[in-house]
């Protein structure tokens, strides 16, 4: 695996405490893990349910066709959510797989929201409550979120004083970690997730998966449309959107500005105020672009959401805006 580029597609960037100078990767770099390529090779039932049967340790039976990028939408007043992966088997159970490649603390309470919104996409109204299916909601981190060395941490509702009594609602969240220590998980999910991570293919479905990757990086479609993609990356970064940059962008840290107050951004309302001037980068005044005012930074964030490949953390980060500002601009953008 080439590990010197990083990249803007969600997937990557499992450098935590290395900052470098962000590329867009190339086609022919992409990995499983990242979310193009993820996208295209979990669209094959085989591939999918030997994927879970792996994960759970269970035979599947049967496996509808994936619905990549699922976005459900309850209501007009509620937040939609996007999946990356979303299936249903012939028994009744339905699965939610998310790949996650950079550190987010609120992973829990995001299952928490995926496990609702899921509930009510299944439940018609006024249906009843045991129409609910077996749903298990699943992130593969390329980090270890809870630092326990386990490669997996299965959490379902049990009662505190008696841990044996299980409340029964049919709910499982599962967060697996690449970087695992523990001799906790199947010879077979070790070797997926070692695979995940990175490492050599070294048993039959990781080579499949393997063999997976280079056929879609010799199909020109799936090349064409990645290439689309990355020229729309390089549009901002053309725009002086320096993304991840490894000196690290202080902005707006003249005058005392708050960015991303949940009251409100209020970015360059000071007299001379550089944004990000470390080492010279004048970025928002070039070619009269101004990204300190929050106008730009919604047009910048609008156009990573349009690319479709950015999480919304990331497009937070990149934008300058606050993460709840996006989720707004996300479900106004899904409507």
């Amino acid at each position: 695996m080439n590990k010197k580029n990083e990249t803007v597609n969600r997937g990557t960037n499992d450098n935590l405490g290395k900052k470098s100078k962000p590329v867009i990767k190339s086609f022919d770099e992409l990995e499983f893990k990242d979310d193009f390529m993820f996208g295209i090779i979990m669209r094959n039932p085989k591939h999918c349910k030997s994927f879970l049967e792996t994960i759970l340790g269970i035979k599947i039976s049967d496996i509808k066709y994936p619905k990549m990028q699922e976005t459900i939408d309850i209501t007009a007043n509620a937040k939609s959510v996007r999946l990356d992966l979303y299936v249903e088997d012939g028994k009744n159970t339905v699965y939610n797989i998310e790949m996650q490649v950079s550190v987010n603390k609120n992973l829990p309470k995001r299952s928490r929201y995926y496990q609702g919104m899921i509930d009510l996409n299944i439940l018609e109204k006024g249906e009843d409550y045991k129409n609910l299916k077996w749903s298990y909601v699943i992130f593969i981190c390329t980090f270890d979120l809870f630092g326990e060395g386990r490669h997996i941490y299965t959490f379902e509702n049990r009662c505190i004083q008696n841990l044996n009594l299980v409340l029964g609602d049919e709910t499982t969240k599962i967060i697996l970690n690449t970087k695992g220590t523990m001799n906790d998980v199947s010879p077979e999910m070790k070797r997926l997730l070692d695979y995940i991570d990175g490492k050599t293919a070294t048993d039959m479905f990781t080579k499949e998966l393997d063999t997976a990757v280079r056929d879609v990086r010799n199909n020109e479609k799936w090349r064409v449309e990645y290439m689309t993609l990355e020229m729309r990356y390089k549009e901002l970064l053309e725009q002086g959107i320096d993304i991840g940059r490894s000196e690290g962008i202080d902005i707006g840290r003249s005058e005392g500005i708050d960015i991303g107050r949940s009251e409100g951004i209020d970015i360059g309302r000071s007299e001379g105020i550089d944004i990000g001037r470390s080492e010279g980068i004048d970025i928002g005044r070039t070619e009269g672009i101004n990204i300190g005012l929050e106008q730009q930074k919604i047009q910048t964030a609008l156009r990573m959401l349009w690319a479709g490949e950015l999480s919304d953390e990331k497009i937070a980060l990149y934008s300058g805006l606050a993460l709840e500002k996006v989720l707004e601009l996300k479900d106004n953008f899904n409507e």
